[in-house]
């Protein structure tokens, strides 16, 4: 049964693989950059590919290397990102690189225990950036990967646990080629998600994402992109928006230092 797993998402991926995907694009030495691939794993979270993109595209315009990250103001970070939500990402971003700058020579480690150490750097984020980055065979699970699992091995399963998933991706890994084994396993899982829906559903890891309209993070998102525009007074901003959980939403955002308050008002 792996065998023919293993076949099923090669055929796919050969057939029908994203092969033009930015962040999968090698560099003139044939090498993938791991801040790039980083870049791309944090925006990919809970963010569609096609939005993705033209985002990913312009911010690697604006900061090409791990060392112009670091030299940015995170105001322009902020700026940079908008549009994709979940704006605490763009921060663990900054901060990784100013310590991959500043204590690392502008290096990532290659190693799951140096990159976990990094902000917004979990197990799994670095799993997928050692498999892109370096080819190396770790093994790591994500949305798309507990989709084609549970699809083809737990069918008439739910609740099924991720130790139950890892232990089948370790078996079929290809440990020659991790990358393209992991490419394929995403493009196969989003085809999978589209024409046969989302078995991670049925993993005893999901957790259902909160409805946005109406929430704390639209209050969050619409602080941050009147900002983009500029220092903007408190008066400003309740007239932009108006609910009344902004003022306690600003001092969210002061106290995590994604905004700054000063005598005029508020400003990334």
């Amino acid at each position: 049964m792996q065998t023919d797993f293993i076949t099923t998402v090669w055929d796919y991926y050969h057939e029908h693989g994203r092969h033009d995907l930015p962040w999968r694009r090698p560099a003139a030495d044939g090498r993938l950059d791991p801040y790039a691939i980083m870049v791309s794993e944090l925006m990919l979270q809970q963010t569609q590919v096609s939005r993705v993109i033209p985002k990913y595209e312009a911010f690697l315009q604006q900061f090409p290397t791990v060392a112009d990250l670091a030299q940015a103001d995170l105001g322009d970070v902020l700026k940079a990102w908008s549009g994709l939500g979940y704006n605490r990402r763009a921060k663990f971003l900054w901060q990784t690189a100013g310590i991959v700058s500043r204590d690392f020579d502008n290096v990532f480690t290659p190693t799951v225990e140096g990159l976990v150490q990094l902000p917004g750097i979990g197990k799994n984020t670095a799993g997928a950036i050692l498999a892109y980055a370096f080819n190396q065979p770790v093994v790591f699970i994500e949305t798309n990967i507990r989709t084609i699992y549970i699809h083809h091995f737990f069918a008439d399963r739910d609740d099924v646990a991720d130790a139950e998933i890892l232990a089948l991706v370790t078996d079929t890994l290809d440990r020659e080629n991790p990358r393209e084994w992991y490419w394929a396993l995403m493009d196969y899982g989003s085809y999978l998600k589209k024409t046969a829906g989302n078995a991670s559903l049925r993993s005893k890891a999901y957790i259902k994402q909160s409805a946005f309209h109406g929430s704390r993070r639209q209050v969050r998102g619409q602080i941050l992109k009147a900002l983009t525009a500029g220092e903007a007074s408190l008066e400003r901003l309740e007239f932009l928006i108006t609910d009344e959980r902004l003022l306690a939403v600003l001092a969210d955002l002061v106290s995590e230092q994604l905004i700054s308050q000063t005598p005029e008002g508020y400003r990334l």
